[in-house]
């Protein structure tokens, strides 16, 4: 192991373990204070609670079939939604007449509340997951167009009429330097989107659904369990920094020469 990779594993290890104490502390706080003032359970349950009450949902197996099912409308939204993001925003990006068509419609879709269209869509597809896929789709696919055209207009002009200069035709210029400028910038939509997607699948199962932990949500909220509530929310939580951590994982392995910070990386 290099002085470098040392340095940075030390790195992360402290972080990890500064972020550990900061929430062991955040959880022992909030225990001793609904414990010193005798916070009713209805209004705010204690960690212990929450910990109890996930803990029997987990052991029904209520809450392994519902996180299941909400697993899987956020990831085939996000697919779904991250490919015609894709594919739209190359469109836009390479063809300027494209953009002056499809643009102005997708921006104006986009600033529809999708609470408001939700119910058509639960209606069109159905209450089942296909509506929630559909849903999820429609919040996850903006982040990917905006983030694939600045990706791809990024590209040093100077590098592109090279080779344009040595005969290099359009897919060569794509392939050779427009896309893997803009590798870097999908990756930030892709991050952003399946964080989105994570909300996007809970407004669906909150409009209509007969499963998923958006539902379990209202079921628990119904029956005034509140730390069954908090201890969905929590998995809803780890959900979302789980996705991002793989989505980070994958982007350090493909844009291996960038770096977080933006910075290019020396290849030794």
């Amino acid at each position: 192991m290099n002085g470098r990779s040392y340095h940075s594993l030390n790195a992360f290890i402290g972080t990890a373990a500064l972020s550990v104490v900061t929430f062991v502390a955040f959880v022992v706080v909030w225990e001793v204070i609904v414990r010193a003032f005798d916070v009713p359970n209805i209004i705010l349950p204690a960690p212990s609670a929450v910990a109890a009450a996930f803990w029997s949902s987990l052991r029904s197996g209520e809450l392994v079939w519902h996180t299941l099912v909400t697993l899987f409308e956020i990831l085939a939204g996000f697919v779904l939604g991250a490919a015609i993001g894709l594919v739209t925003g190359f469109v836009i990006a390479l063809f300027p007449l494209a953009e002056r068509i499809l643009y102005p419609y997708i921006v104006a879709f986009q600033t529809i509340p999708k609470v408001a269209i939700a119910p058509i869509i639960v209606i069109w597809f159905g209450f089942g997951p296909s509506s929630k896929v559909v849903i999820t789709a429609t919040i996850a696919f903006f982040p990917l167009i905006a983030s694939t055209v600045t990706g791809l207009r990024a590209a040093p002009q100077e590098q592109v009429e090279m080779l344009i200069t040595y005969t290099a035709s359009r897919w060569q210029v794509f392939r050779m330097v427009r896309l893997p400028q803009a590798l870097p910038y999908i990756f930030v939509g892709l991050d952003v989107a399946i964080v989105l997607s994570v909300i996007g699948a809970i407004v669906g199962e909150f409009v209509g659904a007969k499963s998923g932990l958006g539902y379990l949500i209202l079921q628990k909220n119904f029956n005034f369990d509140l730390a069954g509530t908090f201890a969905v929310l929590i998995v809803l939580s780890a959900i979302g920094v789980g996705l991002h951590a793989i989505t980070s994982w994958v982007q350090r392995r493909v844009v291996f020469w960038v770096d977080l910070a933006g910075k290019h990386v020396t290849v030794a």
